[in-house]
């Protein structure tokens, strides 16, 4: 049959049409990209200032916090157990121990609180106390004295760290997170650094005033968070959606980008809701957090013990009290890079649990080499090995840390959660307080066969961990697969999937 002119006019308009929709389409997409990555740009600027804002204030807060904590360490070998009269070194582990009771056991109703008035408020707080604990320790002329003073610091030191960590979670997303808790992080590695660099300093007013060196030393670094607390109460921010530093489109933003991290492209989470009996019970009961805590013993236990140890390791070897001090330094900043290094590649890949095994197994070589080299017959070896201890200790913590706190939701949870772990987690310190004995210097067999042990520990329990959250998203990734979004969200309502959490269909947990 012949083509007839109204047929090929027809036919050439519909190509014309095509040609244009497919423009329409094209150009579309375009403009839909243009924005995305107008987007990003926006909200990398704004990150940027939130970044400038609370990340270096974090890091120097957790810097005086750490200093104040594991300076009784350089106190000791500055004079401190002589003056004391504290004779063997089971009273000196009795001090250090101390700490740890109220330290773990208050961390939980600590980021309760924090859940219930400004964070910036109980931050300061609590800043303040430990400063003038610190300093009231300088002026004590007996071991009771120390021993109140360490509980004391304990008590008001405890609330510190979770409520820093969790304050963190409530501006990045998952993603964004690590590198800036390492940033943070990396200030207790740094503060063994500075520590020794000012123990070395201070320790030469010895004299002066009537007080010894190790008491300048307490004194001195106990002033410093007294000050800083005061400006603390007015600049430290609380959440995005408070923020008077961005403006309320920048603030807007953020918020939005929180809400749409859930991990699966669908979903909500929010760090809006209240805390309440449900939320404390959710983040006390979840077996995953109690099983983190085993992994997070592998740090403590080896950080903890190490810290207050290894200027008398080093002493041990020969080295005078004032080079023991300064060569702990590059240990310190060997911790602080590698952690870095890490949190990076961590974000990057979107991965966490093969960061903390790699980098627990990079310490085990070093307990191995520490409890096989003849000391002190090869100081510069043993002092070498100290590098892989402290580097492998300090570089999971950050991918631990922030691996669970990317699978807790809602906020409130999440708070509870987190300083559940770091609660327990830090009744690893009790042990490694206790297990570098003095009158096994300068060798420390137990020391370092029971930090080598936890870290063994430690390795397997991430592997149990990481199948557990695997098995989750599959039975989830199944579930929406078989019924459909629609079907799933027809069930609950939005609130509902809100406050479940990291119990909704649509939470992924990060491996």
């Amino acid at each position: 049959m012949a083509t007839t002119t109204n047929d090929v006019k027809l036919s050439s308009e519909y190509q014309k049409t095509e040609r244009v929709a497919e423009k329409i389409s094209t150009s579309s997409g375009e403009v839909e990209a243009q924005q995305l990555e107008l987007d990003e740009k926006e909200s990398q600027r704004v990150l940027r200032k939130v970044d400038l804002r609370l990340v270096p204030l974090l890091s120097l807060l957790y810097l005086v916090a750490f200093i104040d904590r594991s300076n009784i360490g350089n106190a000791k070998i500055a004079g401190m157990t002589k003056d004391l009269n504290m004779g063997d070194g089971l009273k000196y582990n009795t001090a250090v121990t101390l700490f740890f009771v109220p330290y773990t056991l208050l961390e939980v109703p600590s980021n309760i609180v924090l859940k219930m008035m400004r964070p910036s408020h109980w931050m300061a707080i609590l800043m303040f106390c430990w400063g003038l604990v610190m300093t009231l320790m300088g002026l004590t002329s007996s071991y009771s004295g120390l021993l109140a003073g360490r509980f004391f610091l304990g008590v008001t030191e405890s609330g510190f760290f979770p409520a820093a960590t969790f304050l963190l979670t409530i501006w990045y997303r998952r993603f964004e997170l690590q590198r800036r808790m390492a940033v943070f992080y990396v200030a207790a590695s740094l503060a063994g650094a500075f520590s020794g660099l000012l123990a070395y300093g201070i320790e030469k007013l010895d004299g002066r005033s009537g007080l010894a060196g190790w008491q300048w030393i307490f004194l001195i670094e106990g002033l410093v968070p007294v000050a800083l607390a005061l400006i603390i109460w007015k600049v430290l921010p609380d959440s995005p959606e408070t923020a008077k530093f961005l403006t309320q489109p920048e603030r807007d933003l953020l918020v939005r980008r929180l809400a749409d991290d859930s991990g699966s492209g669908q979903g909500k989470t929010t760090n809006s809701d209240k805390i309440g009996k449900a939320q404390v019970l959710a983040g006390l009961s979840d077996w995953k957090i109690w099983a983190a805590t085993v992994i997070f013993w592998g740090n403590t236990v080896g950080v903890y013990g190490f810290t207050a140890t290894v200027p008398s390791v080093i002493n041990g070897l020969g080295y005078s009290s004032a080079n023991a001090q300064l060569l702990t330094i590059p240990i310190y900043v060997f911790a602080a890079i590698l952690t870095l290094v890490f949190a990076w590649a961590s974000d990057l890949t979107r991965k966490r649990s093969p960061y903390i095994i790699a980098g627990y197994s990079i310490a085990v070589c070093g307990f191995i080499a520490q409890l096989a080299i003849p000391k002190p017959a090869y100081p510069g070896i043993t002092y070498a090995f100290l590098f892989p201890v402290a580097g492998g200790l300090y570089c999971p913590f950050t991918c631990l840390v922030s691996w669970i706190g990317n699978s807790l939701a809602p906020s409130s949870k999440r708070a509870v959660g987190m300083a559940l772990l770091i609660s327990v987690g830090n009744m690893g310190g009790i042990m490694g307080s206790n297990i570098y004995l003095a009158r096994e210097a300068p060798k420390y067999t137990t020391g370092f066969a029971a930090s080598l042990a936890m870290c063994g520990l430690a390795i397997f329990m991430t592997f149990v961990l990481r199948w557990a959250y695997a098995k989750e998203n599959r039975v989830r990734d199944q579930l929406i697969l078989e019924h459909g979004e629609a079907v799933i969200r027809a069930r609950y309502s939005e609130e509902e999937l809100l406050l479940m959490g990291d119990k909704s269909p649509f939470f992924r947990y990060t491996l």
